[in-house]
């Protein structure tokens, strides 16, 4: 009987080492098929050498920041050595305890976790999780399928662990992770919800974004229910448990960092938000050009939201900041001036048009509309787009105090819009042509026309510099030479003209004998003319061709008193070429290109040509010296009690006591103001008007570029010349004179009294610096 019962235990074990036998091989067969992509596609070596993902193309600033990304995941990659220590050990604390100690797989944790049906928590490894973040996601929730690709998971995992080392695969996973609100990647992650690098992160905001990793959306800190408060709390405090578990933190510190709150900087990115971002669109524009003349090794174009390009700019954080808060702090406060000098315009914000003229603008408006758009692409008649214009609907409107909820009719929202006043301001370095700021509007996500590159306006008195440039050209005058300011009228059919020009300086009054000098100080109306009339007009627009105008500028007399449409950019080239020595350069924005892996794709090249010798650019540069010492610019100088409108004057008294050259500009009916100011290594525009030239200021008290523009030009070089840390330092010390000058440019006599409403008060300015082309 003994021996019947050994037989059949025998019987037994042979079914089970052979069951055993059958599955372990049926096991090692599936594991094959699988690494044989039998179930599917598995990444081969060049994919593990270099795995796919999207990474963000980034906009970097000449002094090291980013402005901004172009991405379709928010993500920019880091090397372990840009990772905090705290962070990598909150990692391996909570996520993977045995990370140092297996190949990929932790058989302990498998185990544990098929013991208990995953009840005491998973086995992922933070390798593979890497492997699920790199090539295939969440993955099925069908059982086989899930099977299968957790089988991939631990293949992928021991091959990502033979060919990386445990730091690099570290930093991979960290560059993997979507942590939710347009953040991908630890560096994404931490900009957005602290506002820092990585490398900048204190111990308990480490916890928090570890923390995250277990479920980004439920375990954010941007929730705002208590609910949500209290469970990301714990989470971050169940790091800082970890932590201590695995001896790296000690428990009293544990303890202090648990009574903190969690704080963030909650720094969104977005194309539409951030900082230069008119300057961004701009370089997107740029981009779609240069991936197709700069191609891949294999013909293919680069992707700018794939690829992970560096674009290292010629912008300096710190001055477009700084260019940005100067729009902001006058325009907000100009602003509202506008809308009480309209409160009794029943046609607001447009003056003296008729109503034929007001619905054209309407309906222009009304077609290039976003609703428009999306209604047409709906199938929608033109009837009932028309009539949505008129019902009221919910909308979120801009104002200079944050956005603001309220309902209106679309149409009306089309006209409170047209009552902003818009800007547009650039500053580049004269030798160089590097473009230091670039501020297109005053919001990008509300107006989105750029209005340093596209927007070509009339340029009023900042063109007569040009005219003054050509008669010392062609005709030898210098700054103190003198000239009459008088009655001037140029015959029908000079130049090609259709009627008599008389051009009149806009206050009916005169004053005798001046200097060339005081004349464009005073921004004369009738010197200007004569001067064109003495050089001609065609030499003058040769002279604006040289100085970077690609603009067309008509061959009329009325040039001289600045008719002519230009965009900022044009003007601050052309002025920039005379603080560098009559010498043009093109404004440059892009320093060089890089691929993800740091190969130079492209670097900047300067382009240039003389336009004119030293001794005529430096006499043009104490012309505009003259402005601001006696002329509508001198505000920048001195201070003192202001007048009627200087509350407007955001920021003033500037008291910049450094030589400047400049020039203000108005233009008919105060449509467009004005400033171009330069030291010698930095030659700064503002443009600022109305969308539309009807909508405008009454008057020139607050109409004129000397209030609408200079502000913005005075208060920005009042901040850059505050901040000793701005990298780009901006010249105090007077423009270089030439050796051996030639041109007479010190005037030493006594000056004719000059008219102080332009200086001393703007209760009534002067109104010379308007264009009256007539």
């Amino acid at each position: 009987m003994a021996v019947n019962q050994k037989e059949d235990y025998s019987h037994y074990v042979k079914k089970f080492w052979k069951i055993f036998g059958y599955t372990f091989l049926g096991v090692i067969l599936f594991f094959l098929l699988a690494s044989w992509g039998v179930f599917g596609k598995m990444p081969d070596f060049k994919e593990l050498e270099d795995p796919s993902y999207n990474v963000a193309t980034e906009v970097i600033s000449a002094d090291g920041e980013t402005l901004g990304k172009f991405y379709l995941e928010n993500r920019t990659p880091v090397k372990y050595a840009d990772l905090p220590k705290s962070l990598v050990e909150a990692l391996i604390a909570t996520e993977d305890e045995r990370f140092y100690d297996h190949a990929g797989i932790d058989a302990r944790g498998t185990f544990r976790a098929f013991a208990t049906l995953g009840t005491s928590g998973g086995a992922s490894t933070v390798t593979q999780q890497l492997a699920k973040n790199l090539f295939h996601g969440e993955g099925s929730h069908f059982i086989v399928f899930r099977l299968i690709q957790k089988i991939k998971e631990w293949i992928i995992a021991v091959k990502l662990e033979r060919q990386y080392t445990k730091e690099e695969i570290i930093a991979m996973y960290f560059n993997t992770v979507d942590f939710t609100h347009n953040a991908v990647g630890i560096r994404s992650a931490s900009k957005t919800y602290f506002g820092k690098e990585p490398k900048d992160l204190k111990v308990e905001e480490a916890a928090v974004l570890v923390g995250m990793l277990k479920n980004p959306s439920l375990y954010n800190p941007m929730r705002t229910s208590d609910k949500a408060k209290a469970r990301m709390l714990n989470r971050r405090n169940t790091v800082l448990s970890q932590m201590v578990k695995n001896d790296k933190l000690d428990e009293a510190t544990k303890a202090k960092l648990e009574e903190k709150p969690i704080v963030t900087n909650y720094n969104p990115e977005s194309h539409k938000e951030g900082i230069a971002t008119y300057f961004r669109e701009y370089l997107r524009g740029f981009m779609a050009d240069w991936v197709k003349e700069h191609k891949k090794e294999d013909g293919s174009e680069y992707d700018i939201y794939r690829d992970g390009l560096k674009i290292y700019t010629t912008i300096d954080s710190k001055l477009q900041k700084y260019a940005e808060e100067a729009v902001y702090e006058h325009l907000a406060n100009l602003q509202e001036e506008f809308f009480i000098k309209q409160k009794d315009n029943k046609n607001a914000p447009f003056v003296k048009i008729s109503k034929g003229e007001t619905d054209k603008i309407m309906d222009r408006a009304m077609r290039n509309s976003e609703r428009w758009r999306k209604m047409t692409e709906e199938g929608k008649s033109e009837d009932d787009i028309v009539k949505s214009f008129s019902e009221k609907t919910d909308m979120t409107v801009f104002t200079w105090k944050g956005e603001r909820d309220t309902v209106m009719t679309p149409l009306d929202s089309i006209r409170y819009y047209k009552h902003f006043l818009q800007t547009g301001v650039m500053s580049m370095e004269p030798q160089t042509g590097y473009v230091k700021a670039w501020v297109g509007g005053i919001n990008y996500k509300y107006f989105q026309y750029d209005h340093v590159a596209q927007g070509a306006r009339q340029a009023g008195s900042t063109f007569k510099p040009i005219v003054y440039a050509t008669a010392i050209e062609q005709k030898g005058i210098s700054p103190c030479d003198t000239v009459i300011d008088g009655p001037f009228s140029m015959p029908k059919g000079k130049y090609g003209i259709d009627a008599d020009w008389n051009p009149q300086n806009s206050n009916g009054q005169y004053r005798g004998m001046v200097t060339y000098k005081q004349a464009l100080a005073y921004s004369i109306n009738t010197v200007s003319a004569k001067l064109i009339d003495k050089t001609g007009p065609q030499p003058v627009v040769d002279m604006a061709k040289a100085l970077g105008f690609t603009s067309k500028i008509p061959v009329q007399p009325s040039i001289a008193l600045g008719s002519a449409d230009v965009t900022v950019s044009e003007m601050v080239a052309a002025y920039s070429t005379f603080a560098n020595q009559g010498m043009y350069v093109k404004p440059q924005v892009i320093a060089k290109i890089e691929d993800k892996n740091g190969v130079i794709l492209y670097q900047g090249e300067t382009e240039t040509h003389e336009v004119m010798n030293k001794d005529i650019a430096y006499a043009v540069i104490k012309l505009l010296e003259g402005v601001t010492e006696t002329g509508s610019g001198a505000r920048l100088k001195w201070g003192g009690a202001g007048g009627t409108g200087y509350d407007r004057m955001t920021g003033y008294p500037y008291k910049i006591v450094n030589p400047v050259a400049g020039k203000t500009g108005t233009t008919q009916n105060q449509s467009d103001g004005w400033f171009v100011g330069m030291v010698p290594n930095l030659c700064t525009g503002v443009w600022v008007g109305n969308e539309d030239r009807s909508a405008h200021f009454n008057s020139l008290i607050y109409g004129q570029g000397a209030t609408m523009a200079l502000p913005i030009w005075g208060l920005f070089m009042k901040k850059v010349y505050a901040d000793d840390t701005v990298v780009f330092k901006v010249s105090q010390k007077p423009f270089e004179r030439p050796a051996n000058l030639k041109i007479p440019v010190d005037c030493y006599f006594k000056a004719p009294v000059k008219d102080t409403s332009e200086t001393d008060s703007l209760a009534a300015p002067s109104t010379d610096d308007i264009e009256l082309p007539y």
